[in-house]
Parts: structure tokens; C-alpha cells; sequence
């Protein structure tokens, strides 16, 4: 009888491990792939940060006014693993980001592409990585 308590208290141990795994959502969750986006403008910040990293992107109109976009990307270790360094995508740098709306904030989007204004392409990681 105790044998089996200690097999059921060691299962349930397990089981609260593996929990947090599965905590990871999905990018569709916040992103809506039926909305590609394309935008160009400058690299206002950049957030080198975990989970995920995240740039911003100044976006003018026809009119001027000013729009700064939220981009999320892979986490910081699959971009290093990718070739990134802090100073791969610096502030003031002119880009063109293509990718997928958000579903709540209209000016958030995940990148899935990165094109300097020289046309260098950058690695950006699978969405959602």
C-alpha cells in the first residue's frame, strides 16, 4: 500500500513539472495569419529581452503623422543561433518588415521577414519560436 502512495505521489510530482510546459501558447493566439502586413520605416528600440525579442519600427504616412509598430521575434537564443548580435538590427537603421497582424492591437505584429534598406535580409526566426 505505501508503495503505491509513493508511486502516485511521484506521478503527481511529475505531472506539476510538466505543467508549465504546456503554458506556451501558440503565436496565433495573439497574431492572425489571414492578416499579412508590410511596413516600412525606422528602428526606433529595440527590447533584446526573453521570452520573445521585440523591435519597433516609426512609420510615416502620406501626411507625416508618425506610427510606431510593436514587432515580436523568435527568443534571443534561436536569434544568436541565427547569427544575431545586439547590434545586428541598431536604432535608426531604415527597414522593410513583413508579417502578421495582431488580433487585439492593430500596430503589434510578429516579423517573419526583415530586409535592410541596402536589401540584406535578415533572419527573423519560425514565428512563435
Amino acid at each position: 500500500m505505501r508503495m503505491k502512495l509513493g508511486f502516485l505521489v511521484a506521478g503527481l510530482g511529475l505531472l506539476c513539472l510538466a505543467a508549465p510546459l504546456a503554458a506556451h501558447h501558440s503565436w496565433t493566439a495573439d497574431y492572425d495569419g489571414a492578416k499579412p502586413i508590410t511596413v516600412k520605416g525606422v528602428v526606433s528600440k529595440v527590447e533584446w529581452t526573453n521570452p520573445h525579442t521585440h523591435f519597433y519600427v516609426d512609420v510615416a504616412d502620406a501626411k507625416g503623422t508618425v506610427t510606431t509598430w510593436n514587432f515580436e521575434m523568435a527568443s534571443t537564443l534561436s536569434l544568436e543561433r541565427g547569427g544575431w548580435t545586439r547590434k545586428t538590427l541598431p536604432v535608426g537603421a531604415e527597414v522593410t518588415v513583413g508579417g502578421f497582424g495582431g488580433r487585439a492591437v492593430t500596430t503589434r505584429a510578429i516579423a517573419s521577414s526583415i530586409t535592410t534598406a541596402e536589401g540584406k535580409a535578415l533572419f527573423v526566426g519560425k514565428p512563435g519560436q
